[in-house]
């Protein structure tokens, strides 16, 4: 077998397609964000604005949280040294699943590497603690949920996106005595539509279903100390497991969950995805801490951010142009198509110097491509004017309709 020719064509049947990736080589600026230096293929270089950052409320560029950073590399040194259960767990991981539990309002946090490992290892663990687990899972969960319920060996049922009448159904037609979790998100990161958080945990209150909500695009930016929209909507008490990042608006990397304590002891002791891996360094859970504690203290900067938001989608849609629905932070333009949202993209890029990245498939469902714009605190209304002149202009030159799709 030519194994390199397989490689190559796996390769080209993405770019036929038109959803070929290209990495943005972006150089950030500590105390300029959202501007960046963008080095293109040849080796020039220049300023763009980025409008597709998860570092959603800028606190990557916090000094609050890159001194904390320093210091803790000054006092421990780069890295962690081990698994959690063999060295890797230092006073900064204990203080920071404090912070998290406290955050939460929960007896204890569990620290993972990443919100995709959070995820995966602990869907995919329950089966082991909980024999016969059925999970319900929303349709449009993130890949790292998906992922860890693909792996959970017991039955799993798929309701429609957001629809709870559909839940209930599966609900009521399983067997009452199996354990069962029901597993959805709070923001819906490619649509920015929100969970009815209170209607999914009385569902499962009537029958006898756990509850586990994914809150990375929420944590930090919603309820009054930033724990996300269970906060928000005053329900956080009544969700089980709570999963969020450390690598969206607290500006750093890692996920986690947060939980009774018995629950997070449970998983520690048997998801794969925990035991088997090297814990963060000493410097990004400093510099988490640091975040958290700060985000819990400054409720002006969500309001700002939420301000922001709102400000661009009025900008959007007054210009005309395909704004998705959206009731959160997230701003998604539809274009339709891979071929011109790539286009699109790359004449944003090189010719207005602002960087946001097309959403295509398998990302988002074909036909409904899109880019996907995220405000923060720091872009300003001249950064606004600039971009929706931009996108007013491409959208005549890549003959675009005005609302939805391909012109015909």
């Amino acid at each position: 077998m030519d194994y390199k020719a397989a490689f190559e064509d796996a390769v080209q049947k993405v770019r036929s397609e038109g959803r070929y990736r290209v990495f943005a080589d972006l150089k950030r600026h500590r105390g300029q964000f959202p501007r960046a230096t963008w080095t293109r293929d040849d080796g020039s270089q220049c300023d763009v604005t980025v409008w597709c950052s998860n570092d959603y409320l800028g606190q990557g560029q916090n000094p609050v949280v890159t001194e904390a950073m320093k210091k803790a590399i000054d006092e421990a040194g780069s890295g962690s040294g081990g698994t959690r259960n063999i060295s890797g767990t230092t006073h900064y991981h204990v203080e920071l699943e404090h912070e998290l539990a406290d955050l939460h309002q929960k007896e204890a946090a569990l620290l993972f590497t990443s919100g995709y490992v959070s995820n995966e290892a602990s869907l995919s663990t329950l089966h082991k603690i909980l024999p016969g687990l059925v999970i319900f899972s929303d349709a449009l969960n993130h890949n790292s949920m998906i992922s860890g319920i693909r792996a959970h060996k017991g039955e799993k049922k798929i309701f429609r996106h957001n629809d709870l009448e559909h839940l209930e159904e599966l609900l009521a037609a399983t067997d009452p005595a199996l354990p069962k979790l029901i597993a959805f998100e709070s923001v819906y990161s490619m649509d920015g539509d929100i969970a009815d958080i209170p209607a999914i945990v009385a569902l499962a209150k009537a029958y006898g279903a756990m509850t586990y909500i994914d809150e990375v695009h929420a944590v930090g930016m919603y309820g009054p100390r930033g724990a996300g929209v269970a906060e928000r909507d005053g329900v956080m008490a009544e969700i089980d497991i709570i999963e969020g990042t450390l690598g969206k608006a607290f500006g750093v990397m890692g996920g986690y969950i947060a939980a009774d304590a018995v629950i997070c002891d449970a998983i520690r002791s048997y998801a794969d995805g925990f035991i088997f891996t090297t814990s963060i360094p000493p410097a990004l859970a400093a510099g988490a801490v640091a975040s958290i504690r700060y985000l819990k203290a400054h409720n002006e900067i969500r309001e700002a951010h939420q301000e922001r938001a709102a400000s661009l989608k009025a900008r959007l849609i007054k210009a005309g142009l395909p704004v998705m629905p959206s009731v959160c932070h997230i701003v998604p333009v539809l274009v339709g198509d891979a071929v011109h949202c790539k286009m699109i993209s790359d004449i944003l890029l090189e010719d207005f110097g602002i960087y946001v990245q097309p959403i295509n498939y398998p990302t988002v469902p074909r036909g409904t491509e899109r880019l996907r714009f995220t405000p923060t605190p720091a872009h300003t209304d001249e950064m606004m004017d600039k971009l929706v002149a931009a996108l007013e202009q491409l959208w005549v030159h890549c003959n675009i309709q005005r609302v939805g799709g391909v012109a015909a």
